[in-house]
């Protein structure tokens, strides 16, 4: 098989996957941007003046980021989990598995639409929750770093989710009791410094904060935690969810049952 072929039908796959978001993209970019601003126009009000963050950082400008970085990693996660599932459920998955594409191009063509959808609703959300919160990108290096490895990740293992669910409450159980849980509870709403010293210990076993943490660093040049420590734990996270998607399409995992 030429490396042409190859890419080319990597390409179509990917074109496929972003258009089928796109297509509805009212429910699938504005209804998540929607969501986000309602969770600053209610946190922030209440909480400004009742919660302190970094110095010199208002509650409001502290949660901005938060919410951008949550939305990222829930639209990854939704779009490759949520493809791959009524791909399953309807029968046609059984079109792409006569084609010659490697498992490589099923990853890169899911997990990359995946990163454009969390992207795109990251910067819907960043766009039009700024009027509300002025921000500057002291260190704009580390959200891309964050961002893109984040959508990454969640992507990836929203493959994994949707090759192991076979049916829709499957897949809203891996959502509901694993992904809400460990976004909710990786500092969006709060800084962890605030929370006693159990509980910090548990918020640094989830790598969803690091991810948030370094995000925010980007923005403030502050964060709980070393940059480079955040970094080297989520680029780890990300290599081995990846190597975990690669291998269950390589074997095939439940898709040709």
């Amino acid at each position: 098989m030429s490396a042409v072929i190859v890419l080319s039908g990597t390409r179509t796959l990917l074109y496929k996957e972003v258009l089928r978001f796109w297509k509805v993209s009212f429910q699938t970019v504005a209804a998540p941007v929607l969501t986000a601003v309602l969770y600053l126009l209610i946190f922030g009000h209440v909480l400004e003046n009742r919660v302190k963050v970094f110095d010199s950082v208002g509650y409001t400008s502290f949660l901005i980021p938060g919410l951008v970085m949550m939305s990222v990693l829930q639209n990854a996660f939704a779009n490759s989990s949520s493809s791959l599932i009524q791909s399953k459920i309807t029968g046609n998955l059984v079109f792409l598995l006569v084609t010659p594409l490697s498992h490589w191009a099923w990853f890169v063509a899911y997990v990359g639409a995946s990163m454009v959808r969390g992207l795109m609703v990251g910067l819907g959300v960043l766009g039009v929750t700024l009027w509300f919160a002025p921000l500057n990108a002291v260190e704009p290096a580390w959200i891309f770093v964050f961002a893109l490895l984040g959508a990454g990740m969640l992507g990836a293992l929203g493959l994994i989710a949707g090759l192991w669910a076979e049916k829709f409450d499957q897949m809203a159980a891996f959502q509901n009791f694993i992904i809400m849980p460990m976004t909710f509870l990786s500092g969006v709403f709060y800084s962890v410094k605030s929370l006693p010293p159990l509980w910090q210990a548990v918020s640094h076993l989830n790598p969803f904060f690091y991810m948030i943490d370094g995000f925010r660093r980007g923005f403030f040049g502050v964060s709980d935690v070393s940059p480079w420590l955040s970094f080297s734990i989520v680029a780890t996270s990300f290599v081995v969810v990846s190597a975990i998607a690669l291998r269950l399409l390589a074997v095939g995992y439940k898709l040709r049952t």
